[in-house]
């Protein structure tokens, strides 16, 4: 993964010369509005993006890609850098037939653990410190009255798009500014290797702040060295009961899951497409 962090060194050099103004604040510094706002997109737009981008990582079910001229027409509010990466992944995959985009969206994102979904994989990697991170995202779902299944893990990227899209931007907004270095380098390598869903993870980078220096360390170490991986049993290292539970479905999936999905081995869904009405400020 040095290819990685070679483009993300690169990039970071351009940042440093191009655009010294955009360099965000100490992070102690930041408030819970800051972090929501920082990408200088008001909530209307974070909104129409993150559901656009939830949807296109979805797995492209017929339903999935009927939807692809909406998520075109839903991206015409957005900021230049975020619309034209939806465009890009909805032009993408609209040159394709059903079945090849089908067969490479498996290939990209359950064959492989640099296109790992669940962001909590990429911060913690196969470790008991996951069942806490995951813990706290599923508290986050709970203020607002959402339940995720047993059987599924609640950092998939999808379900997170979607909750911070039609539940609670702030809360949303937290999760993935937590799990930004994740989010870069799966950026990343979908762009190494010119995924058509590359374009769906710019758009997602354009609704966050950028990548500060501790953030851009992260992820050349992710880059270098993968997450972390811990092969020990759970009992006796206090975690609770939850977290306990699940760090154990992190820990029960099989070698071949390639980043840690839920066991059983079926794949996270989002919750159930929101009305673009909705995303428009309308009532559905």
């Amino acid at each position: 993964m040095g290819a990685l962090a070679r483009l993300l060194a690169r990039r970071g050099d351009v940042e440093k010369t191009a655009a010294p103004s955009r360099r965000t604040a100490p992070r102690k510094a930041r408030t819970p509005k800051d972090l929501l706002h920082a990408s200088g997109m008001s909530t209307e737009e974070l909104q129409a993006a993150w559901i656009a981008v939830s949807w296109l990582l979805t797995y492209p079910d017929e339903a999935t890609l009927e939807r692809l001229p909406l998520l075109r027409e839903l991206s015409a509010s957005l900021p230049e850098r975020a619309r034209e990466g939806v465009r890009a992944t909805v032009a993408a995959l609209e040159r394709r037939d059903p079945v090849s985009v089908q067969e490479e969206y498996v290939d990209t994102f359950d064959t492989r653990r640099r296109g790992c979904l669940h962001l909590t994989y990429f911060s913690h990697g196969d470790t008991r410190r996951r069942g806490m991170a995951l813990l706290r995202i599923k508290q986050d779902f709970r203020a607002v009255g959402l339940e995720i299944g047993s059987d599924e893990l609640p950092d998939h990227l999808p379900v997170v798009l979607e909750f911070a899209a039609a539940h609670d931007p702030g809360r949303g907004a937290k999760i993935l500014r937590a799990n930004r270095p994740g989010v870069e380098l799966l950026r990343l390598h979908l762009e190494e290797i010119a995924s058509p869903w590359h374009g769906a993870l710019v758009a997602l980078c354009a609704t966050l702040p950028p990548l500060d220096a501790e953030d851009r360390a992260a992820v050349m170490k992710l880059a270098e060295e993968g997450p972390e991986d811990e092969l020990v049993g759970l009992d006796g290292y206090g975690l609770d009961g939850a977290a306990g539970d699940m760090a154990g479905q992190t820990f029960a999936t099989s070698p071949s899951d390639a980043c840690g999905s839920h066991a059983g081995g079926s794949r996270a869904a989002a919750p159930g497409p929101v009305p673009v009405d909705l995303m428009r400020g309308r009532p559905s």
